[in-house]
Order: C-alpha cells, then structure tokens, then sequence
C-alpha cells in the first residue's frame, strides 16, 4: 500500500543512493590522470630547460651560502667580512702584482726591426725619463746597454736575442755584473711582457749598471784563459 509516507521513504532512499560514491580502481584512476595533465594546454606556462637549469643553480648557490654563513663565525654578518676581507686581498696582489701575462707570451726580441745606436737609445731613455714614463725608459736604456756591449764586440751582434740571453751571454764574460744583469733583464721582461710598471728605482738602478758596464773591461773567458797560459 502506497500512502504519503511510502513516498516520502521513496525519495529519501533515491537521494541516499545518489550520494553513493563511485569506487575506481586506484591505477586506472592515475592513468586517466596521467593522460589528461599530459595536454600541452596544462603546459603552456612551465620554464623551459634553461630556466630550470638556472634555478637549479640558484638554489645550489643558496644551500651553499647558507652552509657557509652556518660554518662562519658570526653567521651571516661573518660570512660577508670574510667576503670581503678575501676580494679586498685579490685587489691588493693584482694592484701590486699587475696583471699575471708574462706567461701567455713567448719573450720576444731585444730590438725591434729598425736598428739604432746606442747613443740613440741613451737619448731616447733620458726623453722618457725626463716625462717620467719610467716603463718606455727602462725599455730604451736595456737596449742601450746591450747595444752597446755588441758595438764593443762583447757580445756578438745577432739579430733576434732576448733580454734573457744578452745578459746571460754578458755575465759570463763579466762575472762582477753577471748578478746584476740578470736582474735588469728580469726587470725588462716585466715591463715588456708581464704587464708590469717600471719606476724611477728602476730606471735609475739600470742607468747605473750601463755606465759601469761601459766603463768596465770584459774578463777572458774559461777556453780563453786556458789557451794563453797554455
């Protein structure tokens, strides 16, 4: 018998039923997940292989500044001191030091293609040095120096000798400058080749050495002494 109150349980059983939830299986569930979030429409925003590689990088960066500010005494504040204690001593040994490419360059040549005296290096010497430019002065009066021993016929004239070479050459056949000579060949090869400044010390210090060298006797060599007293 069908009265109000059968109706009224009718429809509450119908709505309870509705409520029922749908039991998926777990696997084709994330399949049909899988295969709508793979819709490139699901992408159109993401970063792209460069973008990910950079954060990556950043968050290394991060981990790494954090580790570091956690191991340095006073923590963060500790870590930018030793910071910047360790970029102010870089800037301290490249201002004293100069810019480190003696070694990307093969020493070169004494004397460039056009020959001059030595008086004509002496002269051009004293013209740097007169404007102070120390670096050109050292230059001219190491050539006048050597040019000068070839023109005595201490060293044989040879075209394509190095700083290095002339004064190796030079000391043996003076032995009481041979030490000095390779500190002003030293000095040449600085300045020409390893970006270094020269000052008036050294200037100074290589116009002396040429003035004595000029008035100064080369010594028999080892073969020479040995074949006059033999």
């Amino acid at each position: 018998m069908t009265g109000a109150g059968g109706t009224t349980e009718a429809v509450r059983l119908i709505r309870a039923g509705e409520d029922i939830p749908v039991d998926t299986p777990r696997v084709p569930a994330r399949e049909a997940a899988q295969d709508e979030l793979s819709d490139p429409m699901y992408h159109e925003h993401d970063p792209n292989l460069l973008e990910r590689g950079l954060d990556r990088f950043w968050d290394w960066v991060g981990e790494l500044l954090d580790g570091a500010a956690g191991a340095a005494p006073g923590g963060p504040l500790g870590l930018v001191v030793l910071i910047l204690a360790v970029a102010g001593l870089g800037t301290a040994l490249w201002w004293r030091l100069g810019t480190p490419r003696r070694t990307a360059h093969a020493p070169e040549t004494l004397f460039g293609s056009t020959a001059r005296s030595a008086a004509d290096h002496r002269t051009a010497a004293a013209a740097h040095a007169d404007a102070r430019r120390w670096t050109e002065a050292v230059q001219e009066r190491m050539r006048a120096l050597v040019r000068s021993l070839e023109d005595r016929a201490v060293l044989d004239p040879r075209p394509g000798r190095t700083a290095d070479e002339a004064a190796a050459e030079a000391g043996r056949l003076m032995s009481a400058h041979a030490g000095r000579l390779r500190s002003a060949a030293r000095v040449f090869d600085d300045v020409t080749y390893g970006g270094r400044a020269a000052d008036e010390d050294a200037y100074l210090t290589l116009r002396t050495l040429d003035l004595e060298l000029e008035a100064a006797k080369p010594g028999l060599g080892t073969g020479a002494s040995q074949g006059a007293t033999g």
